[in-house]
């Protein structure tokens, strides 16, 4: 893949209701002065006046070009009205810093305000060489009358600055009509630029955010110097999850320039809709040490690429886990870097994840190029019921080279092939391939037995459809895997490893009995729940309530509004149950905060406002 040139309703409630402050956080932040001594501006396309003073919803502001003339403070917001619409860009001037960001958020009741753009402005909001900034709560539009190539929702540009700590929450951007090909430009619903050789950004959060029809594509980042071989500055602590995105043109979400970043508990549903060069759903490049996890990924089309997650070129050290990949019609994973690239794609790690029913008349895997190097697949569950390639080797100005497969479940009821070309030191280590295979490879320690899943193929839409992939208790797979050193110490639901004798496949949890597998309704709901913790707000104290549908290691966390962990609640391994818990807040300053509930693969997040 060439690099980027310039729930469902299920799904919602985990990030759309997210962080809905109402009428009564904006007079809280009036009253309070935000916290930090700044002011608070109103802005009203209704009811309002630049004429005004802008610091009460009676004397708010009307237009973007009065908030844009307004060189801003420190700890100062600006709240738009919700029903509200504005039309052209909003590009503020001035920063926060790390105890005062600016905020721009909504006020008032009904639905979000609503920033247009109307294919007049290359960007509807442009932080551009700015700093601290926390955008929430707003719904976000740019199409013009024909397609224009850059066009964008979001922009976060800096030139030759070190951008921190910028935070998009709970946006809703859609109908971004950038052009469809790549090599003209794109278009993007969230993009972040980095121009010049000290350009980068510290501290990126893009999360619970809601993008739908954004051409090109869904989130991505560009830098100058994202090159790990050539003047190496990259952006770094850039964090992107808990993400919606639906019926995107090209690629869904792709980091550029980046170290450490983190992907997680994203939904991607649907995507290459209407391009037709290449295209992936989860993919870096230019990046090392990426994570990509707890990710789900259908409705891929095509088979330029048109796989869930892709290792890409001059990439080393990403790590792909614990994600569901489904109905990708051009597979599961791809790994490519040409001969010419001058770092290629190395060290790359894709490990329990379950795949099903990817790659529809074309592969599963797909791992190309000369200077793909050491690639290491293992504990991954794959599920096909179509007649495909599960493994194509492929040339890209030369062949990969130690590329190992072990421990992993290939299960599939039609005819699956593979193509190994001329590719070098490509390893199988105890994998059970059930099913039909032509040219399968030789799989030291392997075995062809059915591995006794409880119930496969059954998976759906979202995680908590995916326990008919455990093993049964008399399943062949329990204890027959090769002991891999650095293996991320927990399964895809969070069990605990066992280093001394792995299971092959992707769970390592006690196997469910012939009883218990007779009691399982898969069409029942088993979900993760976090309750609104009550009183909220609350003054000092407020109860948390959860409930847990499956043995598993819990976590609850709190954050402050700022994405930085203030205390954590809970973390070890609860049985199934409904638990109830206090949260004391005594020692921390008022304000809102995030009550984050993580259950294996499955994370519920809650907003909790405390006012002393």
């Amino acid at each position: 893949m060439k690099f980027l040139q310039h729930q469902r309703p299920y799904f919602i409630p985990a990030i759309c209701v997210l962080f809905l402050l109402t009428q009564s956080f904006a007079q809280y932040l009036s009253d309070k002065k935000n916290l930090d001594g700044g002011n608070t501006y109103y802005i009203n396309s209704k009811t309002g006046n630049d004429a005004q003073s802008g610091l009460d919803p009676s004397q708010a502001w009307k237009t973007l070009g009065k908030v844009n003339n307004t060189h801003l403070q420190p700890g100062e917001s600006l709240l738009f009205a919700r029903n509200s619409i504005f039309t052209g860009q909003l590009k503020p001037v001035g920063s926060g810093n790390s105890e005062a960001p600016i905020v721009i958020g909504a006020y008032g009741t009904g639905d979000r305000p609503r920033l247009d753009a109307e294919g007049k402005y290359e960007a509807t909001i442009l932080l551009q060489n700015v700093e601290y900034y926390h955008v929430m709560d707003l719904e976000i539009t740019n199409t013009g009358v024909q397609r224009r190539a850059g066009r964008k929702g979001i922009h976060l540009a800096t030139s030759n600055f070190t951008a921190h700590n910028i935070h998009l929450d709970n946006l809703y951007i859609h109908d971004v009509n950038g052009s469809n090909v790549k090599s003209a430009g794109g278009g993007y619903g969230i993009h972040w630029s980095c121009s010049g050789s000290n350009a980068r950004f510290d501290g990126l959060l893009i999360e619970n955010c809601h993008l739908v029809r954004t051409d090109r594509n869904g989130i991505t980042g560009w830098s100058d110097y994202c090159y790990p071989w050539w003047h190496w500055n990259p952006s770094t602590n850039v964090v992107i999850r808990n993400n919606l995105l639906e019926d995107i043109g090209g690629d869904g979400i792709v980091p550029i320039g980046t170290e450490g970043c983190m992907v997680e508990h994203n939904r991607l549903v649907g995507g290459r809709m209407r391009a037709q060069d290449y295209a992936a759903g989860i993919w870096p490049w230019g990046c090392k040490n990426t994570v990509i996890q707890y990710n789900e990924v259908s409705g891929m089309k095509g088979t330029k690429d048109g796989q869930a997650f892709d290792c890409d070129y001059e990439c080393s050290g990403t790590i792909i886990q614990y994600n569901y990949s489904h109905d990708n019609e051009g597979g599961f994973l791809l790994v490519c870097a040409p001969s010419s690239s001058d770092y290629g794609c190395r060290d790359s790690i894709i490990r329990y994840n379950i795949s099903q029913n990817d790659g529809a008349h074309s592969r599963i895997f797909h791992i190309s190029g000369g200077s793909v190097l050491n690639t290491k697949i293992y504990n991954n569950t794959i599920y096909s019921d179509h007649n495909n390639i599960l493994v194509k080797m492929d040339t890209w100005e030369g062949w990969p080279d130690r590329t190992s497969f072990y421990n992993n479940i290939f299960y599939v009821t039609g005819r699956a092939y593979n193509y190994w070309g001329e590719a070098t030191r490509t390893l199988f280590e105890n994998n059970v391939f059930n099913g039909t295979f032509v040219d399968a490879p030789e799989n030291k320690n392997g075995m062809t037995d059915d591995p006794l899943l409880v119930d496969p193929g059954c998976g759906g839409e979202g995680f908590d459809s995916l326990d008919g992939y455990q093993l049964l208790e008399n399943s062949p797979c329990i204890g027959a895997g090769k002991r891999i050193p650095n293996n991320g110490g927990q399964d895809f639901w969070g069990n605990p490893l066992n280093d001394n004798a792995p299971n092959i496949g992707a769970f390592a949890g006690d196997p469910v009995s012939g009883v218990d597998q007779k009691k399982i309704n898969f069409n029942a709901p088993r979900e993760l729940e976090l309750l609104q913790n009550y009183p909220n707000p609350f003054n000092l104290r407020t109860t948390i309530s959860y409930t847990i549908p499956i043995p598993s290691r819990v976590e609850l966390m709190v954050y402050d509004i700022r994405g930085v962990k203030v205390k954590s609640i809970v973390d070890q391994v609860l049985n199934v149950g409904e638990y109830n818990t206090t949260f004391d807040a005594s020692d921390l300053p008022s304000g809102a905060y995030l009550c984050k509930l993580t259950s294996g693969p499955v994370t519920k997040i809650r907003t909790m406002m405390f006012i002393k």
